[in-house]
């Protein structure tokens, strides 16, 4: 069985995104493509990374305009049938509800705080209060307008599984195995301990991907995932 691991194609050119795809594809559920990429290409690299693999697309665009220009861009790319596509909560419940609504098929998954943030970078732009508490207003906003998924911290998980029940995809970014370096994400977790507090699917970059044998990387992580679940039942 596949992994719960999104892992993000961060790849600097297409060739690369298309070997580190073929080499994890056999091993996770999701491959995610970021803005940098799709900007890049555009449509041709979910083409490209998708080929023959049986995983899922998740097209991490972080969509954040007025609620028309967002329904117009989620109807863009709903074609290219994305399991889940990204907003910002923060553009409201119009914007959020326009982007459900033009694509119908796809998960809409609204990302609540960025996992680069720490409290002192919310209060900077104006966010009040611990991190968790704008994860809480923003997962409940965002569940209110119809996104069937939330981007959260590994910190929040177990918090906005009380919060909006068993229905909803959380997402965790700022996921780390044990030993490995944080890179820009300030509110971090091991994979066992994202899975335990209650994350559906775990966002994995660089320490995959940047490994010797992203496939034996990405097998590995699995299989510890495996193995914590097995104890913990």
């Amino acid at each position: 069985m596949a992994a719960p691991i999104a892992v993000a194609i961060d790849a600097p050119e297409i060739e690369t995104a298309a070997r580190w795809a073929s080499a994890v594809a056999p091993h996770v559920s999701t491959l995610k493509v970021g803005l940098e990429l799709y900007l890049r290409y555009g449509p041709e690299i979910v083409a490209t990374i998708r080929g023959a693999n049986k995983v899922e697309l998740f097209l991490d665009l972080k969509l954040h305009d007025i609620p028309a220009t967002v329904a117009g861009a989620a109807r863009a790319v709903a074609r290219l049938r994305p399991r889940f596509l990204t907003v910002h909560a923060t553009g409201g419940s119009d914007m959020i509800r326009a982007a459900v609504e033009a694509a119908p098929d796809t998960r809409i998954a609204a990302v609540t705080v960025l996992t680069s943030l720490d409290e002192a970078a919310l209060e900077a732009v104006g966010v009040r209060g611990p991190a968790s508490d704008a994860v809480r207003r923003l997962a409940v906003l965002a569940v209110d307008a119809g996104a069937r998924a939330l981007v959260c911290s590994p910190q929040e998980v177990a918090s906005l599984r009380a919060e909006v029940g068993p229905d909803i995809t959380l997402i965790t970014p700022g996921v780390r195995p044990a030993g490995a370096e944080r890179g820009d994400q300030a509110r971090v977790a091991t994979p066992e301990e994202a899975l335990a507090a209650g994350a559906d699917l775990l966002v994995i970059g660089r320490p995959i991907t940047r490994a010797p044998d992203p496939g034996a990387a990405a097998a590995a992580i699995g299989a510890a995932l495996r193995r914590a679940r097995a104890t913990a039942s």
